[in-house]
């Protein structure tokens, strides 16, 4: 009888410690706060960006026009991404979720390569004497890198975010297949004509 007592004792402690276990490595999807928040980052971030990239084609020329374009391409799609979250958050949790974050990706690549153009152009107008210009485009190089490293910061956080949806999904399926194994085994052990 006294042994009864500490072994019933461990077998609670075990369960509870196995139970406890199973919690603390549960996946869980993205909330719709945390992805309001992201979406939130992300809009301020892009209303940043948007006004140097008409500067970026009005300082850098006719040379960097598909440059430009692309940029424009890229901040369109994160503004639909980002309105069709701020309606349906959830849709964050799925292959949107994903081109948000390489949209995102390639703008704060494409920020910071505007930056390094300027700058490359600055050099070229102090060798002609052109110092009002070269300051303008040093400034804008400047602007297109802050916003660059802020558009990337952002786009850590949504990487982040879709990495532990990916996750809980993954958890899910093999849960679910864990479970559909059991029932077939279940069926084929209930439905084998028994022995005579």
């Amino acid at each position: 009888m006294f042994w009864n007592r500490p072994s019933s004792a461990v077998v609670f402690l075990t369960i509870g410690f196995a139970v406890a276990t199973n919690a603390q490595t549960q996946k869980s999807f993205p909330s719709n706060d945390e992805i309001h928040l992201v979406v939130s980052q992300a809009e301020r971030a892009i209303q940043q960006y948007k006004p140097l990239i008409d500067r970026e084609e009005a300082e850098l020329g006719a040379r960097y026009t598909d440059a430009v374009a692309k940029d424009r391409q890229i901040v369109g799609g994160i503004e639909t991404a980002l309105t069709a979250f701020k309606s349906k958050p959830q849709a964050f949790n799925g292959p949107a979720g994903f081109l948000f974050f390489e949209w995102l990706d390639d703008a704060a690549r494409n920020a910071v390569l505007c930056g390094s153009g300027a700058v490359s152009e600055s050099a070229v107008q102090i060798t002609v004497g052109n110092v009002a210009k070269a300051q303008a485009l040093v400034t804008l190089g400047h602007l297109c890198s802050d916003v660059g490293t802020l558009i990337y910061t952002v786009s850590e956080n949504a990487g982040a975010l879709y990495q532990r949806y990916v996750e809980a999904e993954e958890q899910l399926a093999t849960r679910a297949t864990d479970i559909a194994q059991k029932c077939a085994e279940v069926l084929r052990k209930n439905s084998d004509p028994p022995r005579q």
